[in-house]
């Protein structure tokens, strides 16, 4: 599963970049090229809330498979795409099916212990960070042939089409080879024992109803997705959902006029301004390697990491505001590149934690259609924030994560005991 996340983003972050001057050179129109990124980020925002809640009906493993094949289809059509409609049409697919990552978060979430899973999503968020780092530079590289950009889309569909391969021959094994809240009460279901066994389901009630949801009517499928959307909806998740939100607002206010910023304030360069950026992405996976240590040292209490690490993201932000030299800045993007990665990973578990396993596919989803609102809203209030000053992105950015902090603060008792965050029983 670490294989296929790190060739996932590492062949969509060889196109991505590459996007907007192929649109162009098809004759496009900036107003034209924003509403299809538009169009594909709405897409988004709607379909990974179905496509996780997808996942916990009808498995994993079938739901990995056809979101990963058809995304290979999107970026197979984006390779024939010589016209602005037939580009417009390649986004369709990627848009509605590109939740590979999230069923995999989901399904790592089925397969170790809630102790372990920090460590286990923060080694997963390492390996899909360096396939991060490393498309680009690969991308910019053929982009620079002669008909680059189509051979960098055939090049991804190929990827994905190779990581449908590998999900297909993982040992998906539907007998009872064991319970896996049993390994947990003793203590023996680390990451690396159950790297040894075959991918088990939790227990063979639910396998033979996953099985048998497979070949229900679409109808079927689709009432089900939306009351199990509906419980979710009613449940008393609100409060950490709007923590996600707030923290990813004020992450991408951070990030929205970064390279102007520094450009108006401290005479940098854009050149630098991107190595400070691949500066920060390269900390940010060694981040993902330390959250085994950090959670040790607080005892796998996941609501108090969360809580210090937005804490700290917050004065980071504050001193990237008001930062006197560009040494300030580095500073902070130093420390805000663990703290921001360590926030992600926990926000994540914490949602796990509470909502409980059995929906982790729909919880994952909504997780990431509140993300998506957030990168609809940020650049908006980033554009109006700049009206004032410079600075205004990121003092907006430090308001909205001391109201999550607050909100965090006032939920303190709803969520641990015993020095653990647990589903508290309604």
């Amino acid at each position: 599963l670490f294989l296929p996340s790190f060739q996932d983003l590492f062949g969509v972050s060889m196109v991505v970049p590459l996007m907007n001057l192929h649109i162009k050179s098809l004759g496009a129109s900036h107003t034209v090229a924003g509403i299809i990124g538009s169009l594909y980020g709405v897409m988004q925002l709607f379909s990974s809330t179905f496509v996780g809640c997808w996942s916990d009906i009808v498995g994993r493993q079938y739901s990995l498979l056809a979101c990963i094949l058809l995304s290979a289809l999107g970026y197979f059509l984006l390779g024939t795409s010589t016209t602005v409609l037939l580009f417009a049409i390649s986004r369709v697919p990627v848009g509605i099916f590109k939740h590979t990552l999230s069923i995999s978060k989901a399904l790592l979430s089925d397969l170790v212990s809630e102790r372990d899973r920090p460590l286990v999503m923060g080694r997963f968020n390492a390996a899909s960070s360096v396939g991060f780092i490393l498309g680009p530079v690969v991308g910019g590289y053929l982009a620079e042939l002669e008909g680059g950009f189509y051979q960098t889309s055939f090049i991804c569909a190929s990827i994905f089409l190779l990581n449908g391969g590998l999900v297909w021959m993982l040992p998906w094994n539907e007998e009872n080879t064991g319970n896996r809240k049993h390994h947990q009460d003793k203590g023996t279901n680390s990451f690396a024992a159950k790297a040894n066994h075959d991918l088990h389901f939790k227990s063979a009630a639910n396998r033979a109803v996953t099985n048998n949801n497979v070949f229900q009517s679409p109808w079927i499928q689709v009432a089900t997705v939306l009351k199990k959307i509906k419980e979710i909806a009613c449940s008393n998740l609100w409060d950490i959902f709007l923590v996600r939100f707030l923290m990813s607002v004020a992450i991408l206010l951070y990030y929205s006029n970064f390279t102007l910023a520094l450009e108006e304030r401290f005479g940098v360069k854009p050149l630098f301004s991107g190595y400070l950026t691949s500066y920060s992405s390269a900390l940010g996976v060694l981040a993902g390697c330390l959250l085994g240590p950090i959670t040790r040292l607080y005892q796998h209490n996941t609501y108090r990491v969360l809580l210090h690490s937005s804490t700290f993201t917050c004065m980071l932000i504050l001193l990237y505001a008001s930062a006197l030299n560009i040494w300030m800045v580095i500073l902070s993007s130093t420390f805000l590149a663990f703290s921001t990665t360590i926030g992600r990973t926990c926000i994540i578990d914490l949602e796990l934690t509470i909502g409980g396993n059995e929906a982790s596919g729909t919880l994952l989803g909504v997780g990431q259609s509140v993300t998506s609102v957030g990168r609809i809203i940020a650049p908006l209030l980033s554009g109006i924030a700049q009206e004032f000053s410079p600075c205004g992105p990121p003092s907006l950015a430090v308001g909205l994560a001391l109201v999550a902090i607050l909100i965090m603060n006032a939920n303190k008792q709803k969520y641990c005991s015993h020095g653990n965050v647990k589903l508290k029983n309604q």
